[in-house]
C-alpha cells in the first residue's frame, strides 16, 4: 500500500486498509462525520476497486451486507454515521450476531474534544450499544490507530465463530493527515491472522467411529457452520458413500438436498425428518446450534437415548440444550474429511448394507409429504392457502436461485415444503436465530448485487415488507431486477395465530387495511402486480422476469395457523410454561 500526495487524510488509509481485506462493497448511508471516506472512494477508490451501496436506511444496509456475506462466504460491510446512523444499524447487527454472520459495522463518531458538549448526534455511547450484539467494539481517534484496528476487527470477524465486529471512527480519525508510516502498518491478511483449518482431535475422531460401530440407525445433521465452512461436498460424500441419512437446519440448507437420495430434510415437520429424530441411535451434527430450530434436541421429538456427536468450531454451542457424548471441535469441512479417513480404514463395508436399509426405510416416508403436496394443488379456494402459494414459488425457482424468505408464517409455511425442492449452498436466505422481519428487500439488494448473475426472488409476508418497503428505491435505482411475492392476509399472521389458538379469539392490534402493495411498488417505478387466481402464480413471475425490472406481486392468502406452530406450543408446555412454580 503506497502513499502518495493524493492519498494523504485518515479516510484515505482506512480506505486502502479495506482494500488490502479484498472488500469491494460498503452498504450504508451518506454522514457527516463519514465524508473523508466517501470522498477518498470518489476521488481513487473507485478504481481500485471499491465502491459504496446507497440505502434509504441503515437498517436495510444493514441487512444487505449480511446478505452479501451469506452469499459469497466474505464479509459485509456495512456504514452508519454517528448517533442515528449507528442505532439504525441495531437490528441488522443483531440478525447477523444470532445466526454468526461476518460483517464489519463501521460507525462514525464525534470528535472526542465535543465529548459532553451538546453536539448534534453526540452524547451516545455507542461501544457499549453494540457490546451485546458484536464479537468485538473497537474506538479509533487517530489515523495512526486504523490499521491495526482494521486489522483486529477482521481477525475478530472471521476467525472462529464468525460474528459481527463494531469499529467506531471519531472523526478526528478520518479527517486528519495520515502520514507515509502509517500506510506501511498496512499487512496482508496472512501476516496477522490465520487463514488455515482448525482439525479436529484424532483421537475424537476415533471415537466417533467406535459410535459408528454400533449404531444401527445414524443420521447427520449439518448446520451454518458447515455452509461457512464449504463443507457441502464433504456433507453430501459423507451422507452418500456410506448410505446415512442426511438433514439440515435452515442456515443448513443446501449442505445436502432432496437431489441426493439420502436427504430426508430440513424441517422437524417433514415426516422422514420428523422419525429420524425419534428413531435413530446416534445423530453426527455439524455447525448446527440445538436451539429452537431442531426443537432443543428434547423430547417429545428427540429420542433420548441416542447419542449425539456434535461438531462446532465454539467451544461455547458445545453440549448447550442436549447433553453430548463426543465432542469435535473444529472446522466441519476438515473433520468430515478426517472422519471420512478413518471410517475408510477402520469401518465394515458391511454397515452400508445396514445404513442404507434404514435410508430406504426413510426415504418411504418422504412419500408422505409428496402426497400432501398433490392435497395442497387441488386446492383452489380463494383466499387461497398460504401453502399454495410457497408451492407455487418454489417449484419456479431454479435450484441456484437466490431465495429469500421474510416473515412469521409465510415463511414457516414455506419451511415446511422446502424440503420436497433442490437447492445449493448460500442460496436461501433467513435470519432464522433472531427471527427478524422486515429483512426480504435488502437482503434481496444484498443477494442480487453479490450474484448478478443469478435470479433472485424474494417470498415476504405483508407485514414484513413494510419494514423496509422504502429500499424498493434501491432496487429501482441500481437497476436490480428482484422479484418480491407478498403474502398479503392483512394481518400479522403468527401473533393473530396465538389469539386464536390461547386467547379465545380476542384479536387486538394485528388486522391490516386491505392494502395493494403492487400498487406501492410501481410508484417506486417497480414492475407490480396484483394476484388472487392460484393458478395465475407462475405466469406472473415468468412475466416478472421477462420485465428485467424489480418486480412486487401482491397475492391474497387465507389467514391460517402453520402446523409447525403448534408443535413449539407442545415444547413450551411440557417445559411447564403455563404453570405457577
Amino acid at each position: 500500500m503506497v502513499y502518495t500526495e493524493e492519498k494523504n487524510k485518515g479516510g484515505d488509509l482506512f480506505v486502502e486498509c479495506l482494500l488490502n481485506e479484498g472488500i469491494t462493497k460498503i452498504f450504508g448511508i451518506v454522514g457527516g462525520e463519514l465524508l473523508r471516506i466517501y470522498d477518498a472512494i470518489k476521488r481513487w477508490g473507485r478504481e481500485e476497486g471499491i465502491d459504496t451501496v446507497m440505502m434509504r436506511h441503515e437498517q436495510a444496509g444493514g441487512h444487505a451486507a449480511d446478505a452479501w456475506a451469506r452469499a459469497t462466504g466474505e464479509i459485509g460491510v456495512c456504514m452508519g454515521t454517528a448517533g442515528p446512523g449507528v442505532t439504525h444499524l441495531v437490528p441488522a447487527v443483531a440478525a447477523a450476531w444470532a445466526d454468526s454472520i461476518p460483517l464489519l459495522v463501521i460507525g462514525a463518531q464525534i470528535a472526542r474534544m465535543f465529548d459532553d458538549s451538546g453536539i448534534l448526534q453526540g452524547g451516545l455511547d455507542q461501544m457499549k450499544l453494540m457490546e451485546p450484539i458484536t464479537k468485538e467494539q473497537i474506538s479509533v481517534e487517530d489515523p495512526y490507530e486504523i490499521p491495526k484496528a482494521v486489522q483486529r476487527a477482521m481477525k475478530a470477524a472471521m476467525s472462529g465463530r464468525r460474528g459481527p465486529v463494531f469499529l467506531e471512527l471519531r472523526e478526528t480519525a478520518l479527517v486528519r493527515d495520515a502520514k507515509e508510516q502509517y500506510f506501511k502498518d498496512i499487512v496482508p491478511p496472512e501476516k496477522y491472522r490465520p487463514l488455515y483449518r482448525p482439525s479436529g482431535n484424532p483421537s475424537l475422531i476415533k471415537e466417533t467411529v467406535e459410535l459408528l460401530k454400533n449404531a444401527e440407525k445414524p443420521i447427520i445433521i449439518a448446520g451454518g457452520g458447515a455452509i461457512a465452512s464449504g463443507a457441502s461436498e464433504n456433507v453430501i460424500k459423507l451422507s452418500q458413500k456410506y448410505r446415512i441419512p442426511g438433514a439440515t437446519t435452515i442456515n443448513g440448507i443446501g449442505a445436502i438436498s432432496t437431489d441426493k437420495d439420502t436427504y430426508i430434510g430440513s424441517y422437524l415437520t417433514n415426516n422422514a425428518f420428523r422419525t429420524a429424530a425419534s428413531q435413530a441411535d446416534l445423530v453426527i451434527s455439524f455447525g448446527a446450534k440445538w436451539d429452537y430450530t431442531l426443537l432443543y434436541g428434547a423430547p417429545p421429538i428427540w429420542n433420548q437415548n441416542q447419542k449425539l456427536v456434535q461438531n462446532d468450531i465454539d467451544p461455547e454451542k458445545i453440549g448447550k440444550n442436549r447433553p453430548v457424548d463426543v465432542s469435535l471441535i473444529g472446522d466441519a469441512k476438515i473433520i468430515i474429511d478426517q472422519l471420512l479417513l478413518e471410517m475408510e480404514e477402520a469401518l465394515s463395508k458391511d454397515k452400508i448394507t445396514t445404513w442404507n436399509e434404514w435410508n430406504q426405510y426413510l426415504t418411504e416416508l418422504k412419500q408422505e409429504d409428496r402426497i400432501l403436496i398433490q392435497k395442497i394443488l387441488k386446492s383452489d379456494k380463494r383466499p387461497m392457502k398460504p401453502q399454495r402459494l410457497a408451492y407455487e414459488v418454489l417449484d419456479f425457482i431454479k435450484p441456484d436461485t437466490q431465495f429469500v424468505l421474510d416473515g412469521g408464517d409465510i415463511a414457516v409455511f414455506t419451511f415446511g415444503l422446502l424440503s420436497n425442492f433442490p437447492r445449493q449452498p448460500r442460496c436461501t436466505y433467513y435470519p432464522i436465530t433472531m427471527g427478524h422481519l422486515g429483512t426480504g428487500i435488502p437482503h434481496a439488494i444484498g443477494a442480487q448485487i453479490a450474484k448478478p448473475d443469478k435470479d433472485v426472488v424474494c417470498l415476504s409476508g405483508d407485514g414484513s415488507f413494510m419494514f423496509n418497503v422504502q429500499d424498493l428505491d434501491t432496487a429501482v435505482r441500481l437497476n436490480l431486477p428482484i422479484i418480491v411475492v407478498v403474502a398479503n392476509n392483512s394481518c400479522w399472521g403468527m401473533i393473530k395465530s396465538n389469539q386464536k389458538n390461547n386467547l379465545g379469539k380476542r384479536y387486538c392490534d394485528v388486522d391490516f387495511p386491505s392494502t395493494n402493495y403492487a400498487e406501492i411498488a410501481k410508484g417506486f417505478g417497480c414492475y407490480g402486480e396484483k394476484i388472487e387466481d392460484p393458478d395465475q402464480i407462475k405466469p406472473a413471475l415468468q412475466r416478472a422476469k421477462e420485465s428485467g425490472n424489480p418486480t412486487v406481486i401482491d397475492v391474497d392468502v387465507a389467514f391460517e395457523t402453520p402446523p409447525a406452530m403448534k408443535i413449539i406450543g407442545l415444547y413450551k408446555k411440557s417445559k411447564g410454561l403455563f404453570k405457577n412454580p
